[in-house]
């Protein structure tokens, strides 16, 4: 049986969550609530419901699941007013500005009894379930670096996003995504965080960030959110013991280049501008395999699927709050090495 939602903050993401229930097979769109009145207009003129108040969102009886959609900074009173109210309730990232206001969100949840949980919606990019497929298979063995990046050139937005009071910044719009991908794909112990942060665009916020984690088993990851770029660096490279990977961006097949043998029996040296090398001459088709995987198939309806199921205790949610409030540690220390200039060590690593 479906669930009727309701989505408060009719704005991008707010959107985006109406159009794909109205196509659902499992959730039912009640209605959506803005402050703005003409953002209530224009649902209105597309036939979607619009409730007068908030109040009187979280008073409707019918609505199961209500959505959070708003600018960061109001996500913790909507969150907890909803759950207060009997509902369940999806939030959309970053959940929280505080680990502290994301843990009275959780007390919240539990005392009322009902589910809670965050649309890390990136979890469903293909480019990111292309390479978790190759790590998960094992084809080019154990991972030793991954490099993620998602890069623009048109600075930071000039809405909400650029105020720190509202929680913008490129940490806290992107990094979230990176960052949650990052902690799937190196579900290890980490140890050490060191960020990087800039301000070419705007004074206020971070437009920019650039972080490195060293795990505890000593694997490393780098995380990059850019948005002063006009050559774009890949979307993702990985080495591993066995070969490595790169795709280029998301709309590109993942590369692929797999180590058959160490050693060649003669290695031809290449010629610089200033000399030769053995050590960088390219490999031959004897010792490495080059081949692409297709991009993975996904349906970002399977967040509201497993939502619902979760909801009637038939599944565990997929978005776990324990590794929700990972994320919001790894941000923290992120803002903490940025202001420093150090890297922060894990006395108990997270």
């Amino acid at each position: 049986m479906k669930k009727n939602i309701a989505i408060v903050g009719y704005g991008g993401q707010g959107g985006w969550h109406a159009d794909h229930a109205l196509k659902s097979d499992v959730v039912s769109l009640s209605g959506i609530y803005d402050i703005k009145e003409a953002r209530r207009d224009l649902a209105v003129s597309k036939g979607i419901h619009s409730y007068n108040s908030f109040e009187e969102l979280i008073s409707d009886s019918a609505v199961d699941i209500v959505v959070c959609a708003t600018p960061n900074d109001v996500h913790k009173e909507i969150v907890i007013k909803a759950l207060e109210a009997g509902k369940n309730v999806i939030c959309e990232k970053p959940v929280a500005l505080s680990i502290q206001d994301f843990d009275d969100m959780c007390a919240a949840a539990r005392k009322a009894g009902k589910l809670f949980t965050v649309h890390q919606n990136r979890r469903w990019d293909v480019d990111f379930l292309a390479i978790k497929s190759l790590i998960d298979s094992g084809e080019i063995g154990e991972t030793i670096n991954i490099e993620s990046r998602v890069h623009g050139s048109r600075g930071i937005p000039s809405d909400w996003r650029c105020h720190k009071p509202q929680g913008g910044g490129m940490i806290l719009d992107w990094g979230v995504h990176l960052i949650d991908q990052m902690l799937q794909l190196i579900p290890e112990k980490i140890a050490k965080i060191y960020c990087e942060t800039t301000n070419i665009t705007t004074d206020e916020v971070d437009d920019g960030m650039h972080l490195h984690i060293t795990f505890e088993s000593g694997k490393r990851a780098t995380v990059e959110v850019g948005t002063y770029n006009f050559i774009y660096m890949p979307r993702f490279y990985m080495q591993c013991k066995k070969g490595s990977a790169m795709i280029e961006d998301w709309q590109k097949n993942c590369r692929v280049a797999k180590l058959k043998a160490w050693n060649e029996k003669e290695v031809v040296p290449v010629q610089t501008a200033a000399g030769i090398t053995k050590t960088m001459a390219p490999r031959d088709e004897i010792t490495l395999d080059y081949y692409e995987i297709d991009r993975p198939k996904s349906d970002v309806h399977d967040f509201y699927r497993n939502v619902v199921k979760a909801v009637d205790g038939e599944e565990e949610q997929l978005i776990k709050l324990c590794e929700v409030r990972r994320v919001l540690q790894v941000m923290a220390a992120c803002f903490r090495s940025s202001e420093s200039g150090e890297a922060i060590i894990f006395d108990e690593m997270i």
